[in-house]
């Protein structure tokens, strides 16, 4: 797995180019919160994982079965360090920044799922993130079948029929068993990174927080060059902050890779607004 220096300003860019497989998900999960908390000692949170993993080890290693090793980890995690979903404030950015989910102790599912899996896989279990509808979960391959746990509720696993019934909501009705195990497939690195930023770009969206919706905009195109939803977004929160140029070039870029989509008049609409108001000086 590739090492990403935290240090310097090509740490996107390094990132960006990385195959899916190569990105160190705990790193770049932290270089995240790098943007919130520019001096962060990111060697520090990675000590604190390692230290979890040596005072886990002995623990681990004497458990019969890939089961009871996940019990006794679960257990380590969420009940003695005291890992858990933050039910009183769920919409606080912090829960997803990993150094205050370390620090804090609490998170929202796709932090705390993070930690697990981290954890969990240099301890030799393979888990596995998965970018479920409204809640992200996390998996373990099973003879004969996969275990999906819940991170947000202490790690407790999930049966189909509870599946089906936490997706119906999100995917207009009833899923067939087809249909689950697409759902539960494994999430790459990139995309549970993607899932993160987009969170927090919307959270700070919806408090019209501009400037630091821009940088998960920017981060997310970084990531993802491919994805013109992400440029059009990108470009309408720099007209929210009154840089014209860039919102131009973003909104240009949408329409003309995506000229048929759903929302081309609204986004005309916005870049002829990029013409008609003064750009704030920075």
């Amino acid at each position: 797995m590739s090492m990403l220096d935290l240090r310097t300003d090509a740490a996107w860019d390094r990132l960006a180019q990385l195959p899916d497989d190569d990105i160190p998900l705990l790193q770049a999960s932290l270089l995240i919160a790098r943007d919130e908390y520019p001096e962060l000692d990111v060697a520090s949170y990675e000590a604190q994982l390692q230290s979890h993993v040596a005072e886990l080890a002995p623990r681990m290693a004497a458990q019969p079965d890939t089961r009871r090793m996940l019990a006794e980890l679960n257990r380590y995690l969420f009940q003695e360090q005291g890992f858990c979903g933050n039910q009183q404030d769920y919409y606080d950015p912090r829960n997803s920044y990993l150094n205050d989910v370390f620090d804090r102790r609490l998170g929202i599912p796709i932090s705390l799922g993070i930690i697990q899996i981290e954890l969990a896989r240099r301890l030799g279990l393979p888990l596995e993130g998965i970018s479920f509808p409204g809640h992200f979960l996390v998996s373990l391959p099973m003879e004969g079948g996969l275990l999906v746990l819940d991170p947000y509720h202490q790690g407790r696993s999930i049966d189909a029929e509870e599946l089906k019934l936490r997706a119906r909501p999100h995917m207009g009705g009833d899923i067939d068993d087809q249909q689950l195990l697409d759902i539960l497939a494994p999430a790459g690195h990139r995309a549970i990174l993607v899932r993160m930023l987009r969170n927090l770009k919307s959270l700070y969206t919806e408090r019209e927080t501009w400037d630091k919706a821009v940088r998960c905009a920017d981060r997310l195109v970084r990531l993802d060059s491919t994805q013109a939803e992400e440029s059009r977004d990108r470009g309408l929160l720099y007209l929210k902050i009154g840089h014209m140029s860039a919102a131009r070039e973003d909104l240009s870029r949408y329409l003309k890779e995506r000229p048929q989509a759903d929302d081309v008049q609204s986004v005309r609409l916005a870049l002829i607004d990029t013409g008609s108001r003064p750009a704030r000086l920075n």
